[in-house]
């Protein structure tokens, strides 16, 4: 367990409550809470010279250093202290050594992450993201073997994790870095889904249910490619890889197992994190750059809020980095280095989902002679195979074979029918691990030295925004797009050589903006491409349903002059804007009893989803009846487990111009079908209200609605007492998927903006940010949920960055010495 000085808690317990919201805190006050701060001094071999660790009492660390290695091996090395657990089950599962703690049932996960392992150059790898990569990386990896090596020799250190699990942490290389393993890699699923459909039901229907723009994308299936044998356990070894570890109860120690129920199934619902397809569709984020023209300061803003996994410890982290040539301050994963969302000295950067299809599923038929090879242009090829091993607990070892096409990993193969299925990915090409190119950025001074820097980024598909200084905003849309001449990407292709990328679309050469005439420019994940773009076989055709990035445009387009706390505002919004289209249709409906008086509130609301709102209450559990009946109405039943929901834009749409397979409801009459799954969908609501509440008002953001209650990995494998020590809350919510403050669609949140960064160009101190539950990873740290409540209350803290500011909210100082 991390232990920290006594003085953080005294900190912590001094720090008044006001200074959850305010950006400009009284230093006064503040030094007043802070002092006296004890310095740590700890011993790091493989420093050059010493590294001063300033800890403020949000738990951001600003290292500094006098060389950039001492930079990045102390970034690698503070993280890991904080984070350590986190650490080893990344390294684990980028090295493909899970089943080597948690047995057989993990084999599958590892034979997919070593079959998807970068295997080019590596000094080329690592330098594509900074001219110094190899270095940076290098010293960054060598700081998180120093803390760990410093485990070792104290095992006291360990957080609680490693003993329920009785394992210990191992060393770290350049190759864990760069795994692909958690990126936002997009659309192999849906391809395979989409693929599966068509064969079922046709292109066309498919194409009447889902929303796909721009453009009109051909779904049919190549006549070489028999539909009926499409299925879903073709992508089984990449979901194995991609997916959460899932603890069980057996994985842990008996003193902290969960109890078995008389039939042996533990007394507890698993909670490892794993999304629904309506949950995966809103997994993206907000960001914003406002002109100096529409702020009260003349300076421009720049606000984000990325969308991801919610979950105890937080996926983010945030640091300030300070060294020859380097001050840049923000969040990203602790375990990459560098900042990905954050500020230097020059400008603010930010990133949202930029939808880029970068995966494509290819079919081969294989020789009746040798399954090793398959047929690719008129002839036979062989697949390149490598032999590996991999260790399992309380089991042999198991050997595998890794076949690959000249397009990429064998995923599947059916040797009944003479099929191999493979899969081509960008992401796999060098410059393919997440966020690593964020390294250029954080150097960047101006415009033009940012885009060069977004050059290089090939993955996620991200929208990138900036403003800087000199007052200029931008957006350049990121991510390495091949591209496709011959079909849209949407489902499988033969692999025989008919269906080729012709090389990638040089990524300044996707959509960008700088200064826009507006004033503003938003992205919320929605379609962006500009009408007439130039290449549009290299942008794919799924995007974010448009809901929030509406709301963001009409606020920002109000002609109102902008502050950072109007910012805060907006990025904590919760007008739903779903709802003014859909409650409008309730007026003048034929209804009786509770149904009209819950019309009647629902006609008399501000469309907020806040938490407490009884109307908010009533409307949600209408949206999702919406929903839930529109998939009844629309998507054939033999295709439900492929298409499992139905855009929003398309279903309010609908519900203005009713379709005529409405008149199924409404004998023969759509108007009357569309006025009689209102009222059915309604009732149903009122139904769920009555089932959750018991007859009491009801109150949206109540635990028995819409909540957050932050679970950890190890949630579903251990007893009650330890679930409390590792997970955090709960606490009331409001929104949901198609908010600004995007909350996701279940009960519990489980996506959304964990983190959230908003800054004015030049005047830096004054920038405010959330990370929920807190900095630490040790669930005994008192940084491990201390920015929880204010989170959950949409409140901000102070993101300090001159050193003067630093000082005065210091709560631990540590000292790195060679």
């Amino acid at each position: 367990m991390r232990l920290r000085a006594f003085a953080v808690l005294t900190v912590l317990l001094l720090v008044p409550s006001w200074l959850g919201v305010s950006t400009r805190p009284d230093r006064s006050i503040l030094a007043d809470a802070v002092r006296p701060v004890e310095t740590t001094t700890l011993a790091a071999p493989g420093l050059e010279a010493e590294v001063e660790i300033l800890e403020d009492l949000w738990g951001v660390s600003h290292i500094y250093a006098e060389t950039e290695h001492d930079l990045f091996f102390a970034q690698g090395y503070t993280a890991a202290r904080d984070r350590l657990f986190q650490f080893e089950m990344w390294r684990r599962q980028a090295t493909g050594t899970v089943s080597e703690i948690l047995g057989p049932r993990e084999i599958e996960r590892d034979r997919g992450a070593r079959l998807f392992r970068f295997r080019g150059d590596l000094e080329t790898e690592l330098d594509h993201y900074h001219p110094r990569g190899a270095a940076i990386i290098g010293a960054f990896v060598d700081g998180i073997n120093a803390y760990i090596a410093e485990t070792e020799a104290n095992p006291d250190l360990l957080p609680i994790e490693f003993e329920m699990l009785d394992i210990v942490p191992a060393p770290w290389t350049p190759e864990v870095v760069i795994s692909r393993h958690q990126g936002l890699l997009m659309n192999i699923g849906q391809e395979l889904d989409l693929g599966i459909a068509v064969a079922a039901i046709g292109p066309e229907a498919v194409k009447d249910i889902e929303y796909f723009h721009p453009g009109d994308p051909d779904l049919a299936l190549d006549p070489a490619i028999d539909g009926s044998l499409l299925r879903p356990e073709i992508l089984d070894v990449y979901r194995a890889f991609r997916g959460p570890v899932r603890f069980q109860p057996e994985d842990v120690g008996a003193e902290y197992r969960a109890a078995a129920t008389e039939d042996g199934v533990p007394d507890f619902e698993g909670v490892n994190v794993a999304f629904g397809p309506l949950e995966r569709a809103t997994l993206g984020s907000n960001n914003w750059v406002v002109s100096g023209e529409r702020t009260l300061s003349g300076r421009p803003i720049m606000a984000n809020d990325p969308h991801r996994v919610q979950a105890a410890p937080s996926l983010r982290y945030l640091v300030h980095l300070v060294g020859p040539g380097w001050d840049v301050i923000g969040g990203g994963e602790p375990v990459l280095p560098g900042v990905s969302i954050g500020h230097n000295r020059h400008g603010a950067w930010g990133l949202t989902v930029f939808q880029t299809d970068a995966e494509d599923l290819y079919v081969y038929e294989t020789d009746p002679n040798d399954p090793h090879r398959y047929r690719y242009d008129g002839g036979w090829e062989s697949m390149r195979i490598i032999d590996d091993t991999i260790p399992v607990e309380d089991a042999d070892d198991v050997q595998v074979q890794h076949k690959y096409t000249r397009h990429g990993p064998v995923v599947y193969e059916d040797r009944d029918n003479r099929l191999a299925y493979a899969v081509r990915a960008g992401w796999m090409e060098v410059g393919g691990a997440p966020y690593l190119a964020s390294l250029r950025m954080d150097q960047a001074t101006t415009w033009e030295e940012f885009r060069d820097a977004c050059n290089y980024s090939n993955i996620p598909g991200e929208n990138m925004v900036w403003v800087d200084v000199e007052g200029n905003i931008g957006w350049q849309a990121v991510g390495i797009a091949p591209i496709r001449r011959n079909w849209s990407g949407l489902v499988p292709v033969p692999g025989d050589g008919r269906y080729e990328w012709d090389g990638y679309l040089e990524i300044k050469h996707k959509p960008h903006v700088f200064n826009p005439e507006k004033g503003f420019w938003a992205t919320a994940n929605e379609n962006l491409v500009p009408p007439g773009y130039e290449h549009p076989d290299a942008v794919g055709y799924s995007w974010s349903d448009p809901f929030r990035s509406a709301r963001i445009g009409e606020v920002l387009s109000s002609g109102r002059r902008f502050t950072i706390s109007e910012m805060m505002a907006l990025a904590t919004d919760y007008v739903s804007l779903p709802a003014r289209s859909l409650v409008p249709f309730l007026r003048g409906l034929d209804l009786e009893g509770e149904a009209a008086s819950a019309r009647d509130e629902l006609l008399d609301w501000d469309y907020g989803l806040s938490p407490g709102s009884s109307r908010a209450a009533v409307y949600v559990a209408w949206e999702r009846a919406i929903q839930r009946g529109m998939v009844r109405l629309v998507v054939p039943p033999q295709v439900r487990g492929q298409i499992s929901f139905v855009s929003m834009k398309k279903t309010i749409d609908w519900l203005a111009a009713p379709p005529v397979w409405f008149g199924r409801l409404g004998d023969g009459d759509p108007v009357a079908g569309r006025d009689a799954f209102l009222r059915q969908t309604l009732t149903e609501a009122l139904d769920d209200v009555a089932r959750r509440f018991g007859g009491e008002t009801p109150r949206y953001g109540d635990e028995a609605f819409k909540h957050v209650r932050l679970r950890h990995p190890l949630s579903g494998a251990v007893n009650a007492a330890m679930r409390d020590r590792l997970e955090v809350g709960p606490h009331p919510r409001g929104g949901n998927g198609y908010t600004v403050n995007q909350t996701g669609f279940g009960d519990n949140q489980a996506s959304g903006a964990s983190f959230r960064i908003i800054t004015e160009a030049g005047d830096w101190d004054t920038a405010v940010f959330t990370n929920t539950p807190g900095q630490g990873g040790d669930p005994d740290d008192p940084m491990y949920r201390n920015l929880f409540d204010g989170w959950a209350k949409d409140r901000f803290f102070p993101l300090y960055y001159s050193r003067e500011r630093v000082e005065s909210a210091v709560a631990e100082r540590v000292v790195l010495t060679p």
